[in-house]
């Protein structure tokens, strides 16, 4: 499925709450998710600070580029060492409580998915990784961005999801049946 050009200027406005890149901090962020919310980072720089406030999103999305710049995925939290696509051991995340930590793998899956567009492929590994125990990292070869709009349509209810704005900040966006109903209308569009 392609973006139709009429759909990229509605995707610059955020789709929550922008938070100004300069000065974020872990508590501002914690302020804005719900305790027992369904995390879920879109971005390499996202995911990655998430996990240094010690958040441990409950799905991760990373494309290994940042800017259309190419960079290591961040690292599995619960190993502490670098993705190198094997599950990790030791301490994970709770996925009902933000910052929880337990001990559990993360579930590593790939997908496609080339810039400008959403494969049904990244859809059906959305889908599954929403009835996968989280930790789930979904490492995509091609371009993250606008998986943010499956991740709204099929998350589940008190799901929180973070993406990075491009050169302003990070976008903190619970999920409502507005935001559900604005991504499912933008994926009906596109073919």
């Amino acid at each position: 499925m392609r973006l139709p050009e009429s759909y990229r200027e509605d995707l610059k406005t955020p789709l929550g709450v922008l938070l100004p890149d300069a000065g974020i901090t872990r508590e501002q962020v914690v302020g804005m998710i719900r305790p027992g919310s369904y995390v879920v980072t879109v971005g390499d720089r996202t995911t990655e600070r998430m996990i240094q406030f010690g958040i441990v999103p409950s799905l991760q999305i990373t494309d290994g580029l940042e800017k259309r710049r190419v960079r290591p995925h961040p690292r599995l939290a619960e190993t502490g060492g670098a993705d190198d696509g094997k599950e990790g051991e030791g301490r994970g995340a709770d996925a009902r409580h933000t910052g929880r930590r337990v001990g559990i793998k993360t579930t590593v899956m790939e997908v496609s998915n080339p810039p400008a567009q959403i494969t049904r492929e990244s859809v059906s590994a959305i889908r599954k990784a929403f009835e996968t125990r989280p930790p789930v990292r979904i490492r995509v070869n091609g371009e993250e961005d606008l998986l943010v709009i499956p991740v709204c349509v099929y998350a589940p209810d008190d799901t929180v999801v973070l993406y990075g704005q491009p050169d302003e900040g990070l976008v903190v966006a619970p999920v409502t049946d507005e935001i559900r109903n604005k991504t499912r209308g933008i994926m009906s569009h596109m073919g």
